[in-house]
């Protein structure tokens, strides 16, 4: 099945996997932190309002069938409530994980680095 016809909650599942991982590839290479240190750290990025804030800085970065993907991801019923953050952060953070499980699919792996470089940089952007 091609990434393009899954639905959008699979691919969240994935891209949450994919983005976890690509961030504590980015914490240990560039902090040399302990372990604990390293995972305290981790939750700056991959908490609901963190992705919240990065799907900002990326949406309006993104190519048509990106932006859809995201859009789908943010608009799927989840079926759960958010534990520790709003609901609409929690929509957000699921729609980013879908595009991450999204291109991660396509073997898009260059266009996967730039969106993740673009979410861990800490300059505004907006839809």
């Amino acid at each position: 099945m091609m990434p393009e016809e899954l639905s959008p909650l699979p691919l969240a599942y994935l891209g949450d996997a994919v983005f976890e991982l690509m961030v504590r590839e980015l914490l240990v290479t560039e902090n040399g932190l302990p372990v604990g240190a390293l995972q305290q750290k981790a939750q700056d990025y991959v908490s609901a309002s963190a992705q919240s804030r990065m799907y900002w800085r990326v949406c309006e970065t993104l190519r048509p069938e990106e932006q859809a993907v995201l859009k789908r991801g943010r608009n799927a019923k989840t079926g759960t409530k958010a534990k520790h953050a709003a609901m609409m952060d929690y929509q957000h953070a699921t729609g980013l994980e879908a595009l991450f499980g999204y291109l991660f699919l396509k073997g898009d792996f260059e266009r996967l680095k730039t969106v993740f470089t673009r979410c861990v940089t800490k300059e505004a952007g907006g839809c």
